[in-house]
């Protein structure tokens, strides 16, 4: 696919893309009779809804569905679904969300039937497979984070995050401590200060210094007697490890404050580095960034937390024992939170995550690491000449370029990333971290070669040529898409979500 302007080859991976047109609704497949399956011919006396259903729960009229055939649905579903971007297409270099293969064996363990079908509320005999995997996933977890437990309960990167800031909480609580402030970067991830907010803390942004990282001065004379504790991301949004971590945990300690690691970075840590070790009090770990599960669609996720012993005890409940060579579940814990989940946490995802970490072992974990981070400064050099670093020196898995010189040629980095669309690839994230001006935050991931890499790279190199001397071209991007620049701010304010035949409207 070459669009208007194109100066590199393809990348070689996307499809052909068929105009939206063509392809249009399912109801315009829809013909009369046209039936993907048919019922058998009733056996048993037929009964009337009207008898057995209160008429509050009857509809006054048949719904209007498609009448077309299981071939018409499979076809229709299966061009809709070439015409989104995933990461089985060419690279998706989200920054902050490692946006990494999902090895395909992984998912098939996970939707093996023993597995699959298992009911939660099944008796404890039933579920010892079940509960063994729990049980030494959290072991295997623990060990790669240096953290004394981990929970499996939470549902989401966010609601780890929720669950560090209740177990902060409850820490406090516990100690009688009057506890009100936790400490945030000006660079931390956007849910930070939403999960200490909706646990009842007040956050306080602490400026990064001339290196991106945390200013140590003023986080010093911010530190006080109601500093509760700190949540730091490390690496942090621009790519860049916090060396400070250890003197940083130290002095929020010295007034029993507690340290928060937003995980979301870890894939440039998994295997070389231990976050239990650097004074961290809580981690949260995202299995769909780290641990190659699959990401994006609306869920389910999973945001396992690890913590310190301190905290250990207000884990929420049910955990999964061990007794021998039996699992038990175990809900009696005085000084737990409670539920944090119906049960034990989004198992097929925890599955897909498992069979990632027996596979790879711990040398496999730490060669993953050493890619993602190979990776991403041999692109971020590639990437400099076209689109300036923010900040000089070697980065870890991610970085962070400056596009703020396109403005002079009245082209922002929305327009830059909408362009890169037409050279077969995905954006990377945009605006993000909010200290960098015109912001393209890049990750590659450890999942990509180096052909991919240099295809991206010639791709922003291109577009930095013709922001120069083709300014129209990129502020009209994309044009090889399917659609064109669509208005997402309208979009998101005006949510409309159903489609309604000609002549009816919403309920």
């Amino acid at each position: 696919m070459k669009a208007e302007g194109t100066q590199v080859r393809d990348a070689g991976t996307a499809e052909a893309c068929l105009p939206a047109g063509s392809i249009g609704l399912i109801f315009d497949l829809s013909v009369a009779d046209h039936r993907g399956y048919r019922f058998p011919t009733l056996d048993v006396p037929a009964v009337e809804g009207e008898q057995e259903l209160p008429k509050s729960l009857l509809r006054d009229r048949s719904p209007r569905l498609p009448e077309v055939t299981e071939l018409e649905v499979v076809r229709h579903y299966t061009a809709l679904s070439v015409l989104n971007h995933h990461v089985e297409k060419s690279l998706y270099p989200l920054g902050s969300c490692t946006m990494k293969y999902n090895p395909k064996i992984n998912g098939e363990l996970a939707q093996q039937p023993a597995a699959a079908f298992l009911h939660p509320d099944a008796p404890e005999g039933a579920l010892q497979g079940l509960l063994a995997m729990l049980w030494h996933f959290e072991r295997h977890l623990a060990t790669i984070v240096g953290m004394e437990a981990v929970s499996l309960h939470p549902a989401a990167g966010a609601q780890g995050e929720m669950l560090g800031m209740k177990l902060f909480r409850a820490y406090h609580q516990q100690k009688g401590n009057q506890k009100r402030e936790v400490l945030l970067p000006d660079s931390a991830h956007g849910t930070n200060p939403a999960s200490v907010v909706l646990s009842g803390f007040t956050p306080r942004q602490i400026p990064s210094g001339p290196d991106g990282r945390i200013d140590l001065a003023a986080l010093a004379e911010a530190i006080g007697e109601t500093t509760a504790g700190i949540m730091i991301t490390n690496p942090n949004t621009l790519g860049l490890f916090e060396h400070g971590i250890g003197e940083i945990a130290e002095r929020i300690h010295a007034v029993d404050g507690l340290v928060y690691m937003d995980g979301a970075n870890l894939n440039a840590l998994m295997g070389l580095a231990l976050p239990g070790q650097m004074g961290v009090d809580v981690i949260h770990l995202n299995l769909h960034k780290t641990f190659a599960t699959p990401h994006g669609g609306g869920g389910p996720g999973a945001g396992p937390v690890g913590v310190s012993a301190a905290l250990e005890p207000f884990l929420p409940v049910p955990l999964v024992a061990r007794d021998g060579e039996r699992f038990r579940i175990v809900t009696d814990r005085p000084h737990s939170i409670g539920r944090l989940h119906p049960y034990y946490g989004n198992v097929g995802v925890m599955l897909c995550a498992y069979a990632y970490v027996r596979s790879l072992g711990a040398e496999g974990l730490r060669e993953a690491s050493r890619a993602a981070l190979i990776n991403a400064n041999y692109l971020m050099h590639k990437v400099d000449c076209a689109f300036p670093v923010a900040k000089r020196g070697a980065c870890m898995h991610e970085f962070v370029s400056a596009a703020a010189w396109t403005r002079s040629h009245e082209v922002r980095n929305i327009d830059v990333a909408k362009r890169i669309l037409d050279y077969g690839f995905h954006a990377p994230t945009v605006s993000f971290p909010l200290i960098v001006p015109d912001a393209l935050m890049i990750e590659p991931t450890e999942t990509e070669t180096r052909r991919s890499l240099d295809l991206f790279a010639e791709a922003l190199q291109a577009i930095a040529v013709e922001v120069r001397e083709q300014p129209d071209v990129v502020r009209g991007a994309p044009h090889g898409t399917c659609i064109g620049r669509l208005d997402e701010a309208a979009a998101a304010r005006r949510l409309r979500v159903r489609w309604n035949p000609p002549g009816e409207v919403d309920d």
